[in-house]
């Protein structure tokens, strides 16, 4: 086949957890996913679309309990309006069933439980060759506070608890993303989330999932100062700065990284309902918007030589706690499809798909 009409990647997706993060519980309404992918089907830039969805197997969205012919039912679905599915999140926390990854004997079972019902999810999406591609999301559903009282017996119960988490990913041919998230304890910097990472030691299951929006917050160490690589004091107009720290951050974190969401960051945090305060994501054009993505991503998706690492074959944009009358809005999603195609152009490969 012609290099020309090779497929090309990474593939573009967008995440359907937006609808349903920070929303309920005292916020704005959820959104549905099926008026989730019906947005994300509706855009269009140059005849281009979205390739397909990141999944957040919650309900009620997706129950971490679809039987067989539930998730018959959400292929279809999703098969409908032209998309496949990629990476999948695990409902970990305690609110959606699961338990800390450094907690009592029960919240530990019940993380694991959670994990495994989402890995057999994922396992049998991929035997239909509907998912060819993707992994299965984590954290370590603990807050900081806890993580604070104990740091070094904290992490090497998460260490402990994601060990098995790769056992039982290994058994179903899954892989295991930890989100790198400073709302979560013992990956709340860059330095512990490393350590944790390194601490676990299962390189070819677990990896971590880098976002643009909250690695951003690794730089400035918000719930670690002194993790923090730009100054206390930081002029944003320096821009020689700020991509060194980037690529600080990336070449530590880079090697382990097998996820990646294409965000934008204002150097703020916010939460909203349930969701502790985490990196402030914004529209890909926002005027205080910190990042110049197409760029900023390629610390990411290059080696410090700047070649492609092709270590993930999809992109996904996340945009969680968009207020619902911006998700609403198509014009929202055709801007976000822009980007998305930017980054995919400006750090893509060609190849050949064997079914």
């Amino acid at each position: 086949m012609p290099q020309d009409n090779l497929p090309k990647f990474p593939k573009v997706h967008n995440a359907m957890w937006p609808g349903l993060v920070g929303k309920g519980d005292g916020a704005e309404p959820f959104i549905d996913l099926d008026t989730m992918l019906d947005l994300t089907a509706a855009a269009s830039v140059g005849g281009e679309r979205f390739d397909g969805v990141d999944l957040f197997l919650s309900d009620p969205h997706i129950s971490i309990d679809a039987t067989s012919e539930d998730l018959a039912r959400l292929t279809d679905k999703i098969r409908d309006r032209g998309f496949v599915v990629g990476s999948l999140v695990a409902p970990v926390w305690q609110p959606t069933g699961g338990g800390s990854a450094m907690g009592s004997e029960e919240d530990r079972k019940r993380f694991l439980k959670q994990v495994e019902k989402a890995c057999v999810i994922g396992e049998q999406l991929r035997r239909t060759g509907f998912r060819t591609y993707g992994v299965i999301r984590i954290d370590s559903a603990t807050g900081l506070h806890e993580w604070l009282q104990s740091p070094h017996e904290s992490t090497r119960a998460i260490a402990e608890t994601f060990r098995e988490a790769c056992n039982i990913a290994e058994a179903h041919g899954e892989r295991l993303a930890a989100e790198g998230e400073i709302c979560w304890g013992g990956m709340h910097s860059w330095r512990q989330m490393l350590q944790l990472l390194e601490t676990v030691d299962r390189p070819q299951t677990l990896g971590f999932q880098a976002d643009m929006a909250h690695t951003l917050l690794y730089t400035l160490g918000y719930n670690a100062p002194e993790d923090r690589i730009l100054p206390a004091i930081f002029n944003w107009n320096d821009d020689v700065a700020l991509q060194s720290a980037l690529r600080q951050l990336a070449s530590a974190l880079r090697p382990w990284t097998i996820d990646f969401h294409v965000a934008q960051n204002d150097g703020t945090v916010k939460g909203s309902g349930s969701h502790d305060k985490t990196g402030h994501h914004c529209l890909p054009h926002d005027e205080n918007g910190r990042l110049n993505i197409v760029r900023d991503a390629g610390y990411w998706l290059r080696d410090d030589n700047g070649a492609l690492t092709k270590s993930v074959r999809h992109i996904c944009w996340d945009g969680c706690m968009f207020p619902n009358e911006v998700m609403r809005r198509p014009e929202t999603w055709d801007s976000i499809l822009a980007t998305m195609l930017a980054v995919r152009n400006a750090h893509s490969w060609q190849e050949a798909v064997h079914v």
